[in-house]
């Protein structure tokens, strides 16, 4: 401490103070750790789990620093992972088109949304019904092994554009 840090503080307690700890300031209370915003954090991620940080922050009335500090380190929670196995459109629906059009050459973009539509009318309802069987399946074992599950072929479930929340106790929230 400074000379003339030793000598404010030597007057202050000269003048009757008898604490060194802060005054009370004016202006907005401090809310990121507040108990009660950490309640309506859990709350709101209760009832909604895919609710994001940015409406967590807007409907809380807090910054999105604030509700990310409460999400990982008072409600112990982390972003879900990723898996191109999880998502439907990545490890079924886009290879069906995709390999009977594969190196074909096409005039537009119209030309291109065309034979993709035409391919998918194509595929049978019950192809469909099974798809949805297999990736229940697939997120089941996902969500049973909190986020890490392998399968031959398949890969990791493991990746980032899932946007729910992860207790790190738990498992996957739906």
């Amino acid at each position: 401490m400074s000379n003339s840090r030793i000598k404010e503080w030597y007057n202050r307690f000269k003048d009757g103070r008898t604490s060194v700890d802060s005054e009370p300031r004016s202006g907005r209370p401090s809310t990121r750790r507040n108990e009660n915003v950490v309640e309506q954090v859990w709350t709101l991620v209760m009832e909604d789990r895919h609710i994001t940080v940015r409406e967590l922050a807007n409907e809380i009335g807090v910054s999105i620093g604030s509700v990310h500090s409460i999400l990982t380190e008072d409600l112990g929670m982390r972003r879900a992972p990723y898996s191109p196995d999880m998502a439907l459109c990545h490890f079924w629906l886009f290879p069906k088109p995709k390999m009977p059009l594969k190196g074909t050459q096409f005039e537009s973009r119209e030309d291109i949304m065309r034979n993709a539509t035409a391919r998918l009318i194509t595929i049978p309802k019950d192809t469909f019904q099974k798809c949805f069987q297999q990736w229940r399946k697939r997120w089941e074992k996902c969500v049973h092994y909190q986020g890490y599950y392998f399968e031959w072929g398949l890969g990791f479930c493991t990746s980032k554009s899932i946007n729910v929340f992860l207790p790190t106790k738990g498992s996957l929230l739906f």
